[in-house]
């Protein structure tokens, strides 16, 4: 009777861990180039009570051998990298990555990498990130600067007052993993590279099979908030039928205390 009551009661944990990735997932479906998450579980160990005769098997050749579970527990909590849909902006330096690939960003000296194309120019004139941070390589953008064309393979070039000729300011390189949910999530659209996820490989827009870019374009998250809501629903509902379980093995416990001899 205990069993039941633990069982359920992991039941009811992962539930909740279940409701609170897809308030996450929901909270962000119109954060820019953000990636659904989804929860994995595993079942806990089985106790053997033994085959039909009362007895153990341990050769395991009488197919009827009893295994009670102990519930199930979360395992891992895995990144979807699949493309979110394009948005046009209609602003010069919003540029969407149409692909695989990650922009390189500069955070405290650490490479970093994001999705998150809405670039900005700093007091410094370099390209960087709604955060501040700046891209990798660096692209510094001229005084008197009337605008600014990014290729899609990653070529910037400006046009600037009194030249006629377009200026060649740099490349955009991107990166790619071999397990892209592998990265490390650390918050503000930025991932950073770990065992798992292997190290970058980097290359021009277009090449080795990395994406391209599409300037005046933002990257809307892969969220499908109709999946997500029925994803709550069941997981609501699974909640429900554990907490029954409980009630009902506490019944049961009630019952055996009151019984008169």
């Amino acid at each position: 009777m205990i069993k039941s009551l633990d069982s359920a009661a992991s039941g009811m944990l992962i539930q909740q861990t279940t409701v609170d990735n897809i308030a996450n997932n929901l909270a962000n479906a119109n954060t820019t180039a953000y990636k659904k998450s989804r929860m994995e579980f595993q079942d806990l160990l089985y106790v053997s009570k033994g085959n039909f005769t009362g007895k153990a098997d341990p050769d395991q050749q009488v197919l009827s051998d009893m295994q009670i579970g102990s519930g199930a527990k979360s395992v891992a909590n895995v990144k979807s990298f699949g493309q979110g849909t394009l948005e046009e902006s209609n602003r010069e330096l919003d540029v969407a990555i149409d692909g695989q690939g990650f922009f390189q960003i500069l955070v405290n000296e650490e490479t970093f990498f994001t999705r998150d194309g809405s670039f900005k120019i700093d007091a410094q004139r370099q390209l960087v990130t709604s955060a501040g941070h700046a891209l990798e390589p660096a692209i510094n953008v001229p005084e008197n600067t009337e605008n600014i064309i990014i290729g899609n393979d990653g070529t910037v070039s400006a046009k600037v007052a009194g030249q006629d000729q377009l200026q060649v300011l740099g490349e955009i390189e991107l990166a790619t993993f071999t397990n892209e949910p592998g990265l490390q999530s650390l918050g503000g659209n930025i991932y950073r590279e770990t065992p798992a996820s292997g190290e970058p490989e980097i290359a021009r827009p277009g090449e080795e099979g990395n994406g391209v870019l599409r300037q005046n374009f933002l990257e809307r998250s892969n969220v499908d908030t109709v999946s997500e809501m029925v994803k709550l629903i069941v997981a609501q509902r699974t909640y429900e039928i554990n907490s029954k379980v409980i009630r009902t093995s506490d019944e049961m416990l009630s019952m055996t205390n009151n019984l008169i001899r």
